[in-house]
């Protein structure tokens, strides 16, 4: 197999949000790994050209990886991961405890077993307030034990061409050995209102956490993986759509899903929003992939 230029792979790549992010971005996509089932069917419809492999991370090796692509270790430009958030969400019990909060870790293995150029990792920003803040602190302890430069920050995506608000964390590694420096894609100062996508709705509202109705001159609120959001459109409440949730979300409405209605709404809610990675990977390329000599 040709190595392919700029490549990535996706770890908990779920329907493939930030993958196709990247793409745009000028990454071409070589394997996205996710346990679950319809996430992985969907990937693979919008991915022709990568691999997808429906398994537990836990069970994947990185050998494993360097092998099926023939890649030697330092070969493979961007690793990508978004491990699961419900452990760590202000939505959520913020269980230090909770088992899924162990994958963030295993990221660690797949960076140090395939040294890629750059990683990222992405999450909520509630791994920073409260008891979650010494996980985090933790996490970076772990992270700047590996050869990288490290550096994180905490984006909005209404700020980098996504109609919704939605805070994460962004954590970024660049290899030493590059002798580049993680840099994050300047914000933008034009914002999209719930209104300026979704026409004819006259209000809208969170619903799992807080049933006011806020007019559509506002902010879209962070679309989760429970299906509570709901508009107002001429008096009537109702539940958007899929294809005004790849809207708010920053899909094209080409973009395919598989699944029910609340699956959908789950991967959706669950998926890196495509504007932002793009951004930050057009960052990467330009900024630390071009012009190095190793």
């Amino acid at each position: 197999m040709s190595l392919r230029q700029n490549n990535f792979i996706s770890l908990f790549s779920g329907c493939g949000g930030s993958s196709y992010g990247y793409r745009k971005g000028g990454f071409s996509d070589l394997l996205g790994i996710d346990q679950n089932p319809v996430s992985c069917e969907s990937y693979g419809l919008n991915f022709p050209n990568a691999e997808v492999w429906n398994r537990d991370i836990k069970k994947v090796s990185p050998k494993e990886i360097l092998t099926k692509f023939g890649l030697k270790k330092g070969e493979l430009d961007l690793l990508d991961s978004s491990p699961p958030c419900q452990g760590f969400s202000i939505a959520g019990k913020r269980e230090i405890l909770d088992t899924r909060n162990e994958l963030f870790l295993h990221t660690k293995r797949f960076i140090t077993g395939l040294l890629p150029k750059v990683f990222i990792i992405e999450n909520v920003d509630g791994l920073l307030h409260g008891k979650m803040r010494g996980v985090f602190n933790h996490i970076i302890e772990e992270l700047e034990k590996t050869p990288y430069r490290i550096k994180w920050k905490s984006l909005n995506s209404i700020y980098y061409g996504v109609p919704q608000s939605r805070q994460r964390i962004i954590i970024m590694g660049v290899r030493k050995d590059l002798k580049k420096e993680p840099i994050f894609p300047e914000r933008e100062n034009y914002i999209q209102y719930i209104g300026d996508v979704i026409p004819n709705i006259q209000f809208h509202s969170r619903g799992q956490f807080d049933k006011r109705l806020k007019s559509v001159d506002s902010l879209a609120y962070t679309i989760t993986k429970t299906p509570s959001m709901f508009f107002v459109e001429n008096g009537e409440k109702r539940k958007p759509t899929i294809d005004e949730l790849k809207i708010l979300q920053g899909f094209p409405k080409s973009f395919k899903l598989k699944g029910t209605y609340n699956e959908k709404w789950g991967m959706i809610g669950n998926s890196v929003p495509p504007p932002l990675t793009e951004r930050i990977g057009r960052v990467i390329i330009k900024e630390i992939l071009s012009n190095i000599s190793l």
